[in-house]
């Protein structure tokens, strides 16, 4: 140890940025889940909160909720935003009472508060709301616009809100006025899409976990068919806990796979280390040192510098997240950011070491195989082949140990296993890939030109750089064109396949008395469009077969039973669902309560036809038996439910419609914007979802996704990078020899230049086919059979893919070559 670093600073920065990747990801997960625990409170609004939809509390339930505490009122729902100039748009909008918010601050940007800003108009229901509002539809402070059929003035603009995030994805900007004013909005009305939220916090302070599970109980026993959906301050935004778990888990194993690709890195540093130092291994066997002793010396080196690649990366990993923080304050709760995360810190210390265990173990057999005779000869075939079964099986073992402990502290299991089997899958067929290509360049054709020959017996002979840049390159490009193929499949569904196919326009919150009217609106202004309209109300799945939903077994399926779905009642299947299994109920009525259910939806979970699901729709519990499932493609966007009851289920009830608009040529802006002020004016209560502009907004939370990928696929081909050159500097002094004796005999520097250029240039050929073939089949299983999606092929990630692997290989190849066409020829030949 005390002769330096030297041949080893691309084993340390291979570990080094492996296990900071994973750190950062890890501590920024553990960083954001500890935030919303500790400010689930703020997020939540209160201690506990009640959630209703459709209706408001009765009066005993209010009555109940106020004898817990101070209470909170607050109604969420999309309306429209019509100004008098300028563009109409889709507002979140949020009525809230003068108790709110029970915890937190609501930033507003004149810096006064909500009750003043509430205050300063009289003649007109005041408004605070978001600056993209402003900026998207042309209004400034003290501007008006329409709201349903109240005329608000926008009297502040929000800068911070506390209880933001548990409102899930939002696809408008967000309007606040008193929930008093929604009375005469005439946008709560009979099935209107609202939720009714009821924050609780304690008479004297905050509640005690005692006191939240005695009011659990409570409501539990004293209203049992309520319907509420109840949270507390501990589960506050369960939906953003799990949405960054599941990405947390998917940037980890991006994180393996760049400690797999410097794996390789670690494999080569080892092995040359161990090269040079061959005479004084077999001086020490010479002296008497065992076999054994030899393997512990150096891999206790090896581990030293191991964990000096690990010290680095969790350096990396600790200050990751208050970089993230600072960037991250007001999107989402960072508090907890600004500390360290000794867990999340262990896990990729232990990974990073684990990682240079398993690809350090088998060069260390070759020390094993050093006998003291090498001082006098060169042996390096017997210690080439001097592998022992104990360095094999202890290789597995650590292997085995890795993989088990990334599945382990996986969020999807199955996921990461799948994940851990395919990489280990694609290991194998590199290796493959690289001796076809070894054979394919020994057989090749002997060329007249000299440079082609002296580039394929550079590939095929003992020592070639062919293994090495096959597996690290290789393996990076398969994961770049996976990413860019998903990346790119899942934008073109987004801009262009789902707006050919699907609806120009939802229409939300018809009322029975509008909605005849309503269709001969868009009959007259849209006459060369699609209408569709379908009765909605909201549901929530209760129990199957007796089981609570809570209880059911946890599967991908499992959002249907979180929270209140859109469910209707239909005489008649549904256009383009067929049945699979089971029978429609007879047009003329069903004998009992009945139910279609979705057949994929159903298979994931777990229930077929015969099954009985109870579901609370507008406060009453109900009992529901499956008769049939059917095919339902969620990709066409049009009217698609879960459930589809039979009509006598909910005969009577109050429910509003849903109404579909399609042109059939998908609609240019003109005639939707066209479509979209008439419907505003004449019916200012019913909302407006534009399909193109829900789709951009989709879009661009996908390109802020694919960004934060990317960044991490990055870090894979920086490790690839730091393998080739690593690879470079071990055979720099082979290649040196090589470029003196062509030298000697009348080669020209050009001429050696153009060889290795040649040979670079193929072995990243080579690779880039590999990654392109593999990485199109994964990206091609991951779209069709886990996303659902349509799947074409890309050539653009294909040409990047070559471009990045001939560059990558022939800029680090040439780079590294031109020292060694540097030398001279003299001292070089004296030392042969």
């Amino acid at each position: 140890m005390r002769g330096g670093l030297r041949g080893f600073y691309i084993f340390i920065a291979c570990i080094a940025l492996g296990t900071g990747t994973i750190a950062a990801v890890n501590s920024l997960a553990s960083g954001l889940s500890e935030g919303i625990r500790a400010e689930g409170q703020s997020l939540l609004g209160g201690d506990v909160a009640f959630s209703l939809i459709h209706r408001q509390a009765t009066p005993e339930e209010r009555d109940f909720l106020e004898r817990q505490g101070r209470v909170s009122s607050i109604a969420t729902l999309r309306a429209m935003a019509r100004p008098e100039t300028g563009r109409q748009s889709l507002v979140e909008l949020k009525g809230v009472d003068g108790a709110y918010p029970l915890y937190g601050d609501l930033v507003l940007r004149s810096g006064g508060t909500l009750d003043r800003a509430f205050a300063s108009t009289t003649d007109a229901v005041p408004a605070v709301v978001d600056e993209s509002l402003m900026t998207t539809s042309a209004l400034s402070v003290g501007d008006r616009f329409g709201l349903g059929r109240l005329t608000v003035e926008i009297v502040d603009v929000i800068e911070r809100e506390p209880d933001r995030l548990s409102g899930g994805i939002a696809f408008g900007p967000r309007v606040m006025i008193p929930v008093g004013a929604l009375a005469d909005s005439g946008l709560v009305a009979t099935g209107s899409l609202v939720r009714w939220r009821y924050a609780i916090v304690g008479a004297d302070g905050p509640l005690d976990d005692a006191a939240i599970e005695s009011i659990l109980a409570a409501a539990k026993s004293d209203f049992p068919s309520a319907g509420w959906r109840i949270e507390t301050r501990t589960e506050a935004a369960p939906g953003l806990r799990r949405s960054i778990d599941r990405f947390a888990q998917f940037l980890t194993l991006v994180g393996l796979t760049s400690l797999a690709v410097g794996g390789v890195g670690v494999a080569n540093a080892v092995q040359a280390f161990l090269a040079r130092k061959r005479s004084t291994i077999a001086t020490l066997r010479s002296l008497g040192a065992s076999a054994r002793f030899i393997v512990w010396l150096y891999l206790c080196q090896i581990l030293l510098l191991a964990m000096i690649g690990i010290a680095i990366g969790l350096v990396l990993g600790a200050v990751a997240p208050p970089i993230a923080g600072s960037l991250l304050v007001g999107i989402l709760p960072v508090s907890a950011l600004f500390s360290v995360f000794p867990g999340a810190l262990m896990l990729a210390a232990l990974y990073g070491a684990l990682t240079a265990l398993a690809f350090a173990l088998w060069p260390l057999s070759r020390a094993y195989g050093v006998r003291p005779i090498a001082l006098f000869r060169d042996d390096t075939a017997e210690a080439a082949t001097a592998g022992r079964r104990g360095f094999v099986l202890a290789t597995a073992i650590v292997g085995a140990l890795l993989a088990g402990s990334a599945v382990a502290g996986a969020y999807d299991r199955q996921l990461a296993l799948v994940y851990i089997v395919g990489a280990g899958m694609i290991f194998a067929l590199l290796r493959g890939t690289a001796v076809l290509v070894t054979i394919l360049a020994r057989r090749a054709p002997r060329s007249r030109s000299v440079i082609v020959r002296m580039a394929l017996a550079n590939i095929h002979r003992r020592g070639a750089l062919t293994p090495t840049v096959t597996l690290a390159l290789g393996l990076s490009l398969t994961l770049l064109v996976t990413l860019s193929l998903l990346d790119g499949n899942l934008r073109e569904t987004l801009t262009s396949r789902l707006p050919e196919r699907a609806p120009s326009f939802f229409f939300l919150d018809i009322q029975n008395s509008e909605i005849a009217s309503f269709t001969a609106l868009l009959d007259e202004v849209a006459p060369d469009a699609r209408t569709e309209t379908q009765p909605m109300l909201r549901g929530r799945i209760v129990s199957i077969n007796g089981v609570a939903a809570a209880d059911w077994p946890e599967g991908e399926a499992s959002w249907v039973l979180r929270g209140d779905r859109g469910i209707t009642y239909a005489a008649e299947p549904p256009q383009d669902s067929m049945i699979v299994e089971g029978a429609w109920w007879p047009r003329e009525g069903a004998s009992g309560n009945e139910v279609s259910f979705a057949a994929d939806l159903a298979e994931e979970l777990g229930v077929t036809v015969g099954d009985v699901i109870r579901v609370n729709v507008l406060g009453r519990e109900m009992d529901a038996t499956i008769s049939n499932l059917r095919t339902v493609e969620w990709e066409s966007l049009s009217i698609n439910f879960v459930m589809v009851f039979s009509p006598n289920m909910f005969a009577g009830a109050p429910h509003a419609h849903l109404a579909t608009l399609t042109f059939g040529d998908g609609g240019e802006d003109a005639n939707e914007l066209r479509v979209l002020k008439a419907v505003s004016d004449a019916f200012p209560t019913v909302t407006s979802i534009r399909v193109k502009d829900a789709l951009e907004s989709v879009n661009r939370i996908v390109s802020d996704l694919a960004l934060a990928i990317r960044a991490a696929a990055a870090v894979t081909l920086v490790s690839s990078i730091l393998v080739l050159a690593g690879t470079l500097a071990a055979t720099h002094r082979s290649r040196i020899y090589d470029a003196v004796i062509m030298k000697t005999l009348g080669a020209r520097r050009w001429t050696l230049l153009a060889t290795y250029g040649l040979e670079y240039a193929l072995l990243g050929v080579g690779a880039a086919i590999f990654g392109i073939a593999a990485g199109t089949l994964a990206a091609w299983f991951i779209a069709v059979d886990l996303m659902e999606l349509e799947f074409v092929f890309l050539p653009m990630s294909a040409v990047l893919a070559v471009t990045v692997a001939i560059i990558v290989t022939v800029g680090l190849g040439l780079v590294g070559t031109w020292r060694a066409l540097g030398e001279k020829p003299a001292p070089v030949l004296r030392d042969l």
